[in-house]
């Protein structure tokens, strides 16, 4: 028995050594022209960062070499991006990403990479451009909840889509625009609207609107612009009382009881049909929040005002959106979503785009109907019923 722990321990040692070493080679080989990188202090710097396994690539660039690698080659391939002068495509994403991960500054990166200001700029556009220019191959697609759904959280809404919400994001604006994106806690922000599947990947994202907008105003707009959010006739997202209860929008009962932490550790039962509907309604639509949390955990960008123009920081933040898909589908483990706390214990929420064309008939309004007030009425009332039920049995 002994024996045989012994020798599971070395296999795993091995393949861990392999995986190591195989990790070196692909970062090796996304700096291996030396033609570009030919200053030698570059050249160490990028290799310190991706030449030496996943550890300092994942602290650096919030991703292992291998996506790394597989970013480098859709932004060549879809992006457009491409070697320039000596600027390789590796490069320019590892500056992207730094900026994005750490908000650090132009003149911070000239001192680290030995390359002007401009350099700098002019490659940040660049993979910004091309980032969004593929945001229609990293938006997720949401896939509504089956019929036959046995998840506890979920079995309740079918047909259901995800979750939608608005988070506030501090920005730097010009002074004579500042009065328009000032939040009611007087701070300067863009309110972007998100939208994501049951997977906490981002289906929709909608920056540039002002913080002082509702967030129902900007729903309005994400759903009457030319590159919308489309949502099939029959199907439904999760929102918050501060939206409208209606048609491709389910929205708990105000004036009672909903936040995750109020039902913590099963203190306060729910009292009544309408709160039994929001607790179960706060546990499924709470991930859109854990996802705005992961977000702004994961680029530091995203925590603290830049400085750019205003429509190149609306830009951003669709990246980092994108970004965040694409690190998720591309890495079995996320080292940043493994130490997120546990959702009920969440508190990143506020206070409160690009999807392919489709045959199916799409909603185009959101005005409240008494149609669907009465089948929430119906869906609470079932959910209830089963769930006392289950007590007495």
């Amino acid at each position: 028995m002994i024996q045989f722990e012994l020798e599971a321990v070395a296999i795993l040692i091995v393949m861990f050594a392999f995986c190591h070493l195989r990790n070196m080679r692909k970062g090796r080989l996304l700096i291996r022209n030396r033609e570009i990188n030919t200053n030698p202090l570059r050249w160490d710097v990028l290799n310190r960062i991706i030449g030496r396994g996943d550890r300092n690539c994942i602290w650096e660039l919030r991703m292992s070499v291998d996506a790394l690698g597989r970013l480098c080659e859709l932004l060549k391939i879809q992006g457009g991006l491409s070697d320039e002068g000596r600027v390789s495509i590796s490069e320019q994403v590892i500056t992207f990403l730094i900026i994005l991960a750490h908000h650090k500054k132009n003149r911070t990166l000239q001192v680290r990479f030995y390359r002007s200001g401009e350099t700098i700029s002019r490659y940040f556009n660049k993979v910004l451009s091309s980032i969004i220019r593929v945001q229609s191959l990293l938006f997720a697609k949401a896939i509504p909840v089956p019929d036959d759904c046995i998840d506890p959280r979920w079995k309740w809404f079918k047909g259901c889509l995800g979750a939608l919400d608005g988070t506030y994001i501090d920005v730097t604006v010009p002074e004579e625009d500042r009065s328009r994106y000032r939040t009611r806690k007087g701070k300067i922000s863009t309110n972007v609207l998100g939208v994501c599947n049951r997977d906490m990947n981002f289906v929709y994202v909608l920056s540039g609107w002002e913080g002082s907008a509702s967030d129902s105003r900007i729903l309005r707009d994400a759903i009457s612009r030319r590159n919308n959010l489309k949502i099939p006739i029959g199907n439904y997202y999760l929102v918050d009382a501060g939206y409208t209860n209606c048609k491709g929008f389910l929205t708990p009962y105000r004036q009672t009881r909903y936040h995750i932490q109020e039902w913590a550790e099963g203190r306060n039962a729910p009292r009544n049909f309408k709160e039994y509907f929001n607790k179960k309604h706060s546990s499924a639509r709470n991930i859109i929040e854990r996802c705005f949390g992961l977000l702004k955990k994961r680029w530091a960008i995203l925590r603290s005002p830049c400085f750019y123009k205003i429509k190149t920081q609306n830009r951003v933040i669709i990246a980092c959106c994108l970004l965040q898909n694409f690190i998720r589908l591309t890495m079995d483990s996320d080292p940043e979503e493994d130490t997120l706390l546990d959702e009920e214990q969440m508190q990143f929420g506020e206070e409160q785009g690009n999807n392919e064309a489709s045959n199916e008939e799409i909603i185009g309004g959101v005005e409240s109907t008494n149609e669907w007030n009465a089948w929430r009425d119906n869906l609470t009332n079932e959910m209830y019923n089963e769930w006392m039920n289950s007590r007495i049995n």
